[in-house]
């Protein structure tokens, strides 16, 4: 009786090294200027607010541990000569821009909170009575129930393994050009989400709406209410990367990631369903797990379809051009 060399549960192997040269490619040499660019643009904000991040903290370290590791991988595997050592290049580069990208935009948040004033709510809210989207009512029900909650956080804070699932996906199938485009419009929306918010400043439906006790304190709680007073009054002065909460409540950047994330997944057939179940569980999460009214949530949706369809245009040009 032969013995079988190969398993139905083995899991495959990485696509070999084409040497054809993707279309729509994002030049790195791009990639790297706009990252360039975002760290001094963040450094800038920070030093005009007088806030510093502190190199001694054990969060400074681990990320940049973390950042030197995935560089160091990136620059020797930059010429790959096996499958393997391509998959080990493209998911270092592509998982290092994509935690830049995250880190930068939190951080942000902070010095653009410190030179904003007053705030939306008011116009939030009654976009939301115009659509007869009830949020309070909605809060009750779910502060009610124990089992949304934990439903609720598990969707919301799934917002971290959606990427993770694409980023890996397209390094294992040599997708490097779907990968550029799909940080490309994370990059976009995170900048367009941050610019709105420098301008269009809100607290949330909970400590806007909700008078009295909490009786259910949700995953993003009352970190706008209870932070951006603070830095307006420049009471803050230091940021803490291990505890960075983001401060931008319009647009809503979980349903910006939550759009662009289905985007991405509807082209890969494997993940499509799957993508597709975890983003429409986070985006119902959202409303109380995020605190955001529906405006919020069709505003982010809106950034986030300007931001495909943008970085769309800009690959389509570039296959044109032969690059």
């Amino acid at each position: 009786m032969s013995i079988p060399t190969t398993s139905r549960f083995a899991l495959p192997a990485p696509i070999a090294l084409d040497p054809r040269r993707e279309t729509g490619l994002i030049p790195g040499s791009w990639m790297l200027t706009g990252l360039a660019m975002s760290i001094a643009c963040v450094a800038a904000l920070l030093y005009d607010a007088g806030i510093a991040i502190d190199p001694r903290a054990s969060s400074t370290r681990l990320f940049a541990l973390a950042f030197a590791l995935l560089a160091a991988i990136r620059l020797l595997a930059r010429d790959p000569a096996t499958p393997a050592q391509r998959v080990a290049r493209d998911l270092a580069e592509s998982v290092g821009l994509f935690m830049a990208i995250g880190l930068l935009g939190a951080v942000s948040t902070y010095p653009l909170a410190a030179s904003t004033r007053g705030s939306i709510d008011g116009a939030l809210q009654a976009i939301d009575q115009a659509l007869h989207f009830d949020w309070l009512s909605w809060y009750q029900w779910v502060a009610a129930h124990r089992s949304l909650q934990l439903l609720g956080t598990a969707a919301y804070q799934s917002i971290f393994i959606t990427p993770a699932l694409i980023l890996a996906h397209y390094a294992w199938a040599e997708r490097r050009s779907d990968a550029r485009s799909f940080l490309a419009s994370f990059w976009l929306a995170a900048v367009t989400s941050l610019v709105a918010f420098r301008f269009i400043p809100a607290l949330g439906p909970l400590a806007t709406l909700w008078h009295g006790p909490v009786p259910y304190l949700p995953e993003s709680g009352l970190y706008e209410a209870d932070l951006l007073p603070a830095l307006r009054d420049h009471a803050v002065h230091v940021v803490d990367l291990g505890t960075l909460r983001g401060l931008v409540s319009a647009p809503s950047f979980h349903t910006v990631s939550a759009v662009l994330y289905i985007a991405a997944g509807w082209g890969i057939a494997r993940l499509r369903w799957t993508i597709l179940a975890l983003n429409t569980a986070m985006l119902l999460s959202t409303p109380i797990e995020g605190t955001h009214y529906l405006a919020d949530m069709i505003a982010g949706a809106l950034v986030a379809i300007a931001a495909l369809a943008l970085v769309g245009v800009l690959r389509r040009t570039l296959a044109a051009r032969g690059r």
